[in-house]
């Protein structure tokens, strides 16, 4: 994380030698610490906060509803823009990206520590208030991280560094996830929220003693309307309407089946008689493990095979991961039923998570990193959290055994348009043919 370190040259990341060169760079330690940064918050606002609030008496519709406040991940790309373009006063000393790093990554650890002093029983409101202040710091500093490391490395480091981030962000779930329970088991929620806000002093440290990447020129500074406008502006150029609409939809399309079932993992596996020490074991410290291992085999493939090979296993794993959650419906409190639905769930949640990274990674113009970027990560997660804040509706409605049935069919739209796709993708490097990235 040297503040001197030189940025690596293109050509000396091509093939396993190359991996592991970049494995080796400094930038991949920094990625470590920011993924741990960036994952933190994620299951504090979303899957730990469903548990949580079950373990209250919540109900499994309102449940679904509280979920949206986590739509500000979904929604980052309005605000991107800003990110993108200009420093914060004060906190700029570091630099553009640094400078809002820091920034987003205390208001988060305020925030954290809000809700856990507050709590949901106290007050509602004023406890969902201070989740969405945790939300919108996560998805701010989701929007400087995924940029920081599009703009440190060059395109042919990026699967290392997207496993590197990747394996940062389990570590970070296991913490939330597996940490939280234990220590809510032991000691209540509020000392376990408490403690996830001060880790994040972790990717605090990597912020202040990395390097900022360099700024690339631009021939004159966008007024705000600009720095709005021209990002989505160029994608669309640069690819043509039919083209940047298809990549919009496929990228969008593509976690639908693991981001349907999200909101309603931890209810099901206490509906499903589990204890809290269970889920803590199994899902949120076994499963993480197969998630890390998933993840870096996602990013040894994207480097050795061709990345649409990739996206046609990943999106078809994902999917087919799914009914492995019919065995605990059919088989609940049975330890090897759960371990069995994790192990296939985590593993290909992992894999298509490295793919999905690098994919979208190569489709960004630098001039934009973190508006372009933004977009895609928060099409991503669209219509999966669309539809997952009304899922708890579903399952009362029918059962959980529907709903995962019709998770892993919602795939067969991610595959007519990857076949649509498909000769318009470069079969030897990540970006399609027309997606090479530009000198604007």
């Amino acid at each position: 994380m040297s503040q001197t370190e030189a940025a690596p040259a293109a050509n000396n990341f091509h093939g396993l030698a190359g991996l592991r060169r970049a494995f080796a760079t400094p930038s991949a330690l920094t990625m470590l610490l920011l993924g741990f940064g960036s994952g933190l918050p994620f299951l504090l606002v979303g899957g730990t906060l469903s548990t949580w609030l079950r373990d209250v008496g919540f109900g499994l519709g309102t449940i679904g509803l509280i979920s949206y406040i986590s739509f500000f991940y979904v929604l980052k790309f309005l605000w991107a823009p800003l990110v993108d373009r200009y420093q914060l006063p004060l906190f700029g000393l570091l630099g553009r990206r640094r400078g809002w790093l820091l920034a987003s990554q205390l208001l988060l650890m305020a925030a954290l520590a809000a809700m856990a002093l507050q709590g949901p029983a106290v007050s509602i409101t004023s406890f969902l208030v201070f989740v969405g202040f945790a939300a919108f710091a996560g998805a701010t500093q989701d929007i400087v991280v995924d940029a920081y490391r599009i703009e440190i490395a060059p395109l042919e480091a990026q699967a290392a560094l997207a496993a590197t981030y990747t394996l940062g962000y389990r570590f970070a779930l296991i913490m939330s996830g597996a940490g939280v329970l234990y220590i809510s088991d032991l000691s209540g929620w509020q000392l376990a929220y408490l403690a996830m806000a001060a880790l994040l002093l972790l990717p605090v440290l990597a912020t202040v003693l990395s390097r900022e990447p360099e700024r690339i020129q631009v021939t004159r500074e966008l007024n705000v309307g600009d720095a709005f406008v021209q990002p989505f502006e160029e994608f669309f150029s640069r690819n043509g309407l039919l083209l940047a609409l298809a990549l919009l939809a496929f990228v969008g399309l593509f976690k639908l089946p693991d981001q349907m079932i999200g909101v309603l993992a931890g209810p099901f596996y206490l509906d499903s008689g589990y204890t809290k020490a269970d889920i803590a074991t199994v899902s949120k410290l076994y499963g993480i493990w197969i998630g890390i291992a998933g993840a870096f085999l996602g990013g040894v493939g994207v480097a050795i095979f061709k990345i649409r090979r990739m996206l046609v296993v990943a999106a078809i794993a994902v999917a087919g991961s799914n009914l492995a959650f019919l065995l605990m419906a059919q088989n609940p409190s049975q330890l090897w039923a759960f371990f069995a639905a994790i192990s296939a769930d985590n593993l290909s949640q992992g894999f298509a998570g490295t793919v999905l990274v690098a994919f979208m990674s190569g489709l960004t113009n630098r001039h934009f990193t973190a508006t372009q970027y933004a977009l895609l990560v928060s099409l991503a997660n669209l219509p999966g959290k669309f539809i997952g804040g009304l899922s708890g509706f579903i399952v009362e409605a029918s059962s959980y055994e529907t709903f995962f049935l019709l998770s892993a069919v919602s795939v067969v739209p991610t595959l007519a348009l990857l076949a649509w796709l498909w000769p318009r993708i470069d079969p030897a490097t990540h970006p399609p043919v027309s997606l090479a990235r530009s000198a604007a």
